[in-house]
């Protein structure tokens, strides 16, 4: 069931906020140990909380998502709860205060369930730690489920709650969103308030959530959206309203490649499939590019740097319990000097400017482009490896080229799912759109969703696991 559908079954009082809950908690136990997407559960804490929300339901009161079973990322803070952040160096680590986004989500009358899995940091595009273990890709447990919101991406492809938080600083929303099938939405940066939070990536991170469908994207960004004085980065979004545009009036601008990017022959022919169907069904197509090279670099720059010294206390006293990949990441953070670093800021302000020129020289309303050029991999999988017809470099996650520039950016990127590869893996389109233009981005994702079929959640997976 979405959770536009849930809520409303909610409010009908069609099923009680407790009923939902032991549903969702019975379906969790049943996969936990399978596909490992916790990082902490929090069972009697959400009872409490559904048993309150089915109060404020019998008495015609509560929020927008009163009832409704969600799960947060470990890296946002919930206070009197472990947010380890999947390091050892951050075992034991409780926060006294509550991130707004969690904050807002509770207010809102949301039921929040359990934490789920990160890797360390979250500074990987796969999901596993010394301290939560692997998680594993709901679709084929020999494979990733894609990172850093790995547990949010995998719990809500399994059916365990309808909606994940997540938060995503170079693809970390969108990647889980595209290898697990469902719905990742990134929004403007500062659309949802981020603090109080750890330190790390502060002018790259956006929060938003993972869901089944657009409807339910939008259901929680209009949710949580909106400036708080607690965190300097936070905005107010004007946009939110747009209805789903009929397909002739719908104009998009299309890349399959940005002019850099490797993909695999089944990722391409999948994205060609649907912008085919797109152009058949009214859609306005024109394919143009941003005439940029791979912002990779220009990323790993600033996210390394901002990591080295977000994390100086752990890297200076307790290195030797880190991973290799943290200590490989924040190894380079140290490589990087000032010079580079605000060479890597002016950087920004050149894609910014590229991405407006294209908007403005097509008239489009959103940029399509593939999330990604690969299915989901194997656990363990050694790269560089090939994608198409040449190596990707891994170091700073070469194999997701289509992702970072809406974090240079601050734009609102969606990743809706739109197939499947070679081995039966879901395959996803980026819909990307202007800073602040979250309420066209979502409006004109719903219109493609409706087009082109969306993967989402399928009963199939779970008779997969409990047959």
């Amino acid at each position: 069931m979405s959770a536009t559908d849930l809520v409303d079954r909610l409010r009908r009082r069609d099923i009680s906020a407790v009923e939902a809950l032991e549903v969702v908690l019975a379906r969790a136990d049943a996969l936990e140990a399978i596909i490992n997407p916790f990082s902490v559960r929090l069972d009697e804490r959400a009872r409490a909380a559904a048993r309150h929300a089915d109060t404020l339901l019998s008495e015609g009161r509560g929020g927008p998502l009163t009832g409704l079973p969600v799960t947060a990322k470990d890296s946002q803070w919930l206070a009197g709860v472990e947010s380890a952040h999947g390091s050892l160096t951050m075992r034991g680590f409780v926060p006294e205060r509550t991130a707004v986004v969690l904050e807002r989500l509770e207010a809102s009358g949301a039921v929040i369930f359990a934490k789920t899995a990160v890797p360390e940091f979250c500074y990987t595009g796969i999901c596993e730690s010394p301290v939560h273990g692997r998680t594993s890709n709901p679709w084929d447990v020999s494979r990733v489920p894609g990172g850093s919101s790995g547990g949010a991406g995998a719990a809500v492809a399994a059916g365990i709650g309808a909606v994940s938080m997540g938060g995503d600083g170079g693809g970390s929303i969108r990647i889980p969103a595209a290898f697990c099938g469902v719905v990742g939405f990134k929004p403007t940066f500062g659309a949802i308030p981020r603090e109080p939070s750890a330190d790390a990536w502060r002018t790259l991170v956006s929060v938003g959530p993972l869901t089944r469908s657009v409807a339910d994207a939008g259901l929680i960004f209009r949710t949580l959206v909106g400036a708080d004085p607690r965190d300097r980065h936070s905005i107010e979004i004007d946009d939110l309203d747009h209805p789903a545009p009929e397909p002739g009036r719908l104009r998009v601008v299309v890349s399959e490649d940005l002019g850099f990017a490797a993909l695999d022959d089944d990722a391409r022919r999948v994205f060609r499939r649907a912008i085919a169907t797109l152009a058949g069904a009214g859609v306005s197509v024109v394919d143009d590019d941003p005439g940029l090279t791979s912002s990779v670099g220009i990323w790993a720059s600033i996210a390394a740097a901002e990591a080295r010294w977000a994390e100086e206390h752990a890297w200076n006293e307790r290195r030797e319990e880190m991973t290799d990949r943290a200590r490989d990441f924040i190894a380079f953070g140290e490589t990087i000097t000032a010079e580079t670093y605000v060479e890597a800021q002016f950087e920004r302000e050149r894609i910014h400017a590229a991405y407006l020129d294209l908007f403005m020289r097509t008239g489009a309303d959103v940029l399509l482009t593939p999330t990604l050029g690969l299915e989901a991999f194997p656990h363990g999988t050694t790269f560089p490896r090939s994608i198409g017809d040449r190596d990707v470099d891994p170091a700073w996650m070469d194999w997701a080229p289509f992702l970072y520039d809406a974090n240079l950016c601050g734009y609102p990127a969606l990743s809706l799912p739109i197939g499947f590869g070679d081995d039966g893996l879901p395959m996803a389109m980026q819909v990307l759109g202007r800073r602040g233009a979250d309420g066209l981005v979502l409006a004109a994702s719903e219109t493609i969703e409706a087009i082109v079929g969306a993967v989402a959640w399928a009963p199939e997976i779970g008779a997969r696991f409990t047959s």
